[in-house]
């Protein structure tokens, strides 16, 4: 296995996986379009055999049309990412989940050489076979590899990483209790002790023998307004794996249809919060008070609705500083008939829906997005926005889908917007290559570096049961940097700290998360295209519970950088 170098300011470390980081590309790339950004490379990675056959597709089974998610993680701790995925397939005739059925266990794949893909599901035993929803990866004991929790239609599964290879199931005993609808979920440490907390989303109260008709009266999908929402749920990490319910003591009782959720600081004051997308119902923006409770202040900072004062069909969501003003901004996916909306944040709590003036709903308002993600593809500098997308209500067959009768009315391809460096967009899914060009029913996307190159490639899930692994070859040839955050304490990322950095023409920043999109996780690690800067000057962290920030000095390009914290200044 070939030596991975990490710099860790300074002085360079070897780990075991992936291949050498320490070669600088510095050509530039600039604001430009890109040609074929992303080929798939899913049959080349060992991937194209893991296809789900569903059954019952006629059926209309609501949970059948919403998801898989996926994650994208390192679970052994070789230096390369790996994926799981979750099937989320019934086998059989009800509509029960099954529990004795291969097909229906989700999967485990290690990355081993040559961006090649081995099953590992039995050896490692997460071949969970209950009704699989979505993903989300964190540390949770701080021993220094990343545990699993998948979501469920049903009761959701804890797993933790015994550092081995292998995963030991402790949903009994950890208190994690909930067997509703749940979605996707965060880890993120929400009163700054050192330990992952859990929010959960639920989507809603179904009920199975309630069915959906179209205006031509073929059976559908029923639409989601016909249910109640339910309440999310919010776990404190009390150590030893140990979870302790705290959503009513934390002031969450609001009923919502959440699907998509991430933590984020909303008003600088250094306290995590979080944001939900909601299905149809306003949106939450809970705000932590500092005494263990959460506000919901989401109709107050601009976040609850569109401009229009319109609740919309919330999905996937996407976090990051779009225009470069040094806070970040969100983007939640829509409904068919409903643009994507992205809240600009203009103050420290105050948000205001820019959509239009920034040219991202035209190109969106045809189409059903879900996973989603901020990420400078092209490494010029800036963040762009890649989006999943795959109907829900039936529609005209698309030319190119090529799926089962019963997908292909919900077959669309996905969409890449570039951003004009000012926080302006421009709908380029010719330039996106395979990413654009293909038509399934998509729902998680993830984002990590599967080659070792320095740019991010793309983890797609569809509901018509395939995952595809998209390639980036926009980047190739750019200049970039990736930085991991670490805190020695907990031998882990640190999740939650906000990631500055200065080079010769601009500043960057991002946050240390594996939320967001849809369902799905993403690597922690944050990405930094440089553009045509040659160096980067400088490196700042403002760590979990703290408003203040650790200075590192600058680096080389083209590398991986740890920064530990308490090592700077």
């Amino acid at each position: 296995m070939l030596a991975r170098w990490v710099l860790i300011i300074g002085v360079a470390v070897s780990t075991t996986g992936g291949c050498d980081r320490n070669s600088s590309r510095v050509q530039p790339q600039g604001n430009r379009a890109v040609d074929a950004a992303f080929t798939d490379m899913t049959a080349e990675a060992g991937l194209s055999q893991s296809v789900i056959q569903p059954t019952n597709e006629g059926d209309f089974f609501m949970p059948d049309s919403m998801g898989p998610g996926a994650a994208l993680f390192d679970f052994d701790s070789d230096g390369d990412l790996d994926i799981y995925w979750v099937i989320g397939r019934r086998v059989g005739s009800n509509h029960e989940p099954s529990n004795n059925t291969h097909p229906s266990a989700n999967r485990l794949f290690r990355q081993d050489s040559g961006s090649k893909f081995v099953d590992v599901t039995r050896a490692a035993g997460v071949g969970h076979r209950g009704y699989g929803v979505g993903v989300a990866t964190g540390d949770i004991d701080n021993d220094g590899d990343v545990d699993l929790y998948v979501s469920n239609y049903g009761p959701d599964v804890l797993y933790r990483n015994d550092g081995d290879g292998t995963f030991s199931d402790i949903t009994p005993q950890s208190g994690i209790t909930d067997d509703e609808w749940s979605t996707s979920a965060v880890f993120f440490d929400a009163d700054a002790d050192g330990l992952l907390d859990l929010y959960v989303t639920r989507y809603l109260s179904y009920e199975p023998s309630v069915r959906g008709r179209d205006s031509a009266g073929r059976g559908e999908y029923p639409a989601p307004s016909v249910f109640p929402g339910v309440v999310d749920r919010f776990y404190v990490n009390r150590g030893d794996a140990i979870f302790e319910d705290a959503t009513d003591r934390a002031g969450i009782r609001l009923a919502g249809k959440g699907l998509g959720v991430v933590a984020t600081d909303l008003n600088d004051d250094g306290l995590p919060d979080l944001y939900i997308a909601n299905d149809g119902d306003p949106n939450f923006a809970w705000v932590q008070q500092g005494d263990g409770t959460f506000v919901d202040q989401a109709l107050e900072m601009g976040l609850s609705v569109n401009e229009f004062g319109k609740a919309e069909a919330g999905m996937g969501v996407a976090c990051g500083d779009v225009d470069g003003d040094g806070d970040d901004d969100l983007f939640v996916t829509h409904l068919v008939q409903e643009t994507n909306t992205l809240y600009r944040r203009h103050s420290p709590g105050r948000f205001e829906d820019a959509t239009m003036t920034l040219g991202l709903a035209g190109a969106s308002i045809d189409r059903t997005g879900f996973g989603t993600a901020f990420v400078d593809f092209d490494l010029d500098g800036d963040l762009d926005v890649l989006i999943a997308n795959g109907r829900v209500l039936r529609g005209t067959r698309r030319s190119g889908a090529t799926l089962s009768r019963h997908w292909a009315p919900y077959a669309e391809n996905n969409a890449l917007f570039i951003n004009d460096g000012a926080g302006g967009f421009s709908a380029q899914d010719s330039a996106a290559g395979a990413f654009a060009s293909d038509f399934d029913v998509s729902r998680g996307l993830a984002i990590g570096d599967i080659d070792a190159d320095g740019d991010p490639d793309v983890l797609v899930t569809n509901a018509n049961g395939n995952l595809k692994l998209y390639r980036n070859r926009a980047g190739d040839g750019g200049s970039w940097l990736i930085v991991e955050a670490f805190t020695p304490v907990q031998r882990r990322l640190a999740i939650g700290a906000i990631v500055e950095v200065r080079s010769n023409t601009r500043n960057q920043r991002r946050t240390v998360t594996t939320a967001g999109s849809y369902l799905s996780s993403s690597d922690p690690r944050c990405y930094f295209g440089l553009g045509s800067d040659d160096r980067v000057d400088e490196i700042r962290v403002r760590w979990p519970g703290s408003t203040t920030w650790e200075l590192f000095p600058g680096t080389a390009i083209g590398r991986v950088v740890r920064v530990e914290k308490g090592t700077g200044q």
